[in-house]
């Protein structure tokens, strides 16, 4: 597909011009993942959902893993950190 003429899929998708690259959306969806795990272990008044954080996870890592090498360094030690303390936090919760 060139990036000159749009196809009529994109168009239809609401794409108006080129189409975005990977990068930074699934930087976002692995953002988005990792604090829905926050959320789903950091219940108040009820048990922390452990099986929705730990897909949430799960899915955000493999993302991750995916796409990490075409990352800036920055941008791949950031997710790296949200990542390891999500996980540290749920190991944590899991264990009480």
């Amino acid at each position: 597909m060139s990036s000159q003429a749009p196809s009529k899929d994109a168009e239809a998708a609401g794409f108006q011009g080129q189409i975005p690259a990977v990068e930074p959306l699934l930087t976002e969806v692995i953002a988005t993942l990792s604090l829905a795990a926050h959320a789903y272990l950091s219940q108040d008044e009820k048990q922390p959902d452990l099986q929705s954080a730990e897909i949430a996870i799960d899915v955000a890592s493999a993302s991750f893993e995916r796409v990490k090498e075409r990352l800036r360094p920055q941008e791949r030690l950031a997710i790296t950190q949200m990542l390891t303390e999500t996980r540290l936090t749920f190991v944590k919760k899991r264990g009480l």
